[in-house]
């Protein structure tokens, strides 16, 4: 690794998103659920977006999605993302309903919409781990 290259932005968990972060960081996927209308939230909200509720809970959820849309990077938007060109960038809809975006562990030629997807966590540091998403059934 290079130690001259800047590093990547982290994400800077605070009150609403950590229950998220800290999930991520055990290697699972945890989403938000209105406790007033049973919908399933992503990303962290304050109000639901169906029935304006303000109560929520954290659900585990499966991991398991389908690629609903995705864009491959060419050119690095920070410096520190440079040694990742290319990369994929994707909407995943979980199979629970929400869509979710993330990165898909593949180089952007080899994604399709439709491919089935599951849940993979690279771990950054102690705090942070990310999740992204690779091919169902892949090691």
């Amino acid at each position: 690794m290079n130690d001259l290259l800047p590093l990547k932005p982290l994400p800077e968990p605070n009150d609403l998103t950590r229950p998220f972060w800290e999930a991520c960081r055990r290697h699972e996927l945890r989403i938000q659920r209105c406790l007033s209308c049973g919908r399933l939230i992503h990303y962290p909200k304050i109000i639901c977006p169906y029935d304006h509720g303000t109560e929520f809970d954290w659900v585990r959820v499966s991991g398991r999605g389908t690629v609903y849309s995705f864009v491959g990077a060419y050119r690095a938007f920070h410096p520190g993302f440079q040694p990742d060109l290319p990369y994929t960038i994707a909407i995943v809809e979980l199979e629970e309903g929400p869509h979710m975006m993330t990165n898909v562990m593949l180089p952007p030629a080899e994604v399709e919409i439709g491919m089935k997807v599951e849940v993979a966590f690279e771990d950054i540091n102690e705090q942070i781990s990310l999740p992204k998403f690779r091919p169902a059934g892949a090691p």
